[in-house]
């Protein structure tokens, strides 16, 4: 009876060991996922539809946009895309993993205008608020950006601009400086 105790005790104690070995292993299988994030896509209008690569919302069949933090970072940081796998991203320049094309920097969408009653509705131009139909307003990025340096754009098409004078680069008009 003695040595079916000490038997048993073995056994749960190789057991307890295993257990503890696995989660170990399993935490640095989640911590290797967490650095190779994907970028995430939602839709506009069911914020719960989301995806790691471009799709369509299964609920509305619009496509889906990057998520506001991916915009974000995106926006801040110098970003490499695939331009057959878009899901596929870099912070420097390189080869996609899927096709081996070189990947291209990322034209970064700057958000420059903003409502002041909804700050979640931006635009890249001036406009109306979807919401509410008061006019955009530069957001204070933006606004800080323009007393910093000056900023030279074309009357035409207000989302080019240029740190020195110059010409449009859609029509090619003179870019006049913003005050």
């Amino acid at each position: 009876m003695k040595s079916l105790k000490i038997l048993m005790m073995a056994a749960l104690t190789i057991l307890t060991v295993s257990v503890f070995a696995q989660n170990g292993t399993s935490n640095k299988t989640k911590a290797g996922k967490q650095k190779s994030e994907k970028m995430k896509y939602c839709c506009a209008t069911h914020m719960d539809v989301t995806s790691d690569k471009p799709g369509k919302c299964f609920k509305c069949g619009t496509d889906l946009t990057k998520t506001t933090k991916e915009q974000m970072k995106m926006g801040v940081m110098k970003m490499y895309v695939c331009p057959m796998h878009p899901e596929v991203t870099s912070n420097q320049p390189g080869k996609c993993t899927k096709c081996n094309m070189d990947l291209n920097k990322s034209v970064k969408s700057a958000k420059s205008y903003s409502c002041s009653m909804h700050p979640d509705i931006t635009s890249e131009q001036p406009g109306k608020c979807s919401k509410c139909g008061m006019d955009l307003t530069k957001t204070k990025k933006e606004q800080m950006k323009m007393d910093a340096m000056k900023i030279y754009t074309c009357p035409m098409h207000p989302d080019v601009t240029s740190e020195k004078p110059g010409k449009c680069s859609k029509c090619g008009m003179a870019l006049q400086q913003k005050s």
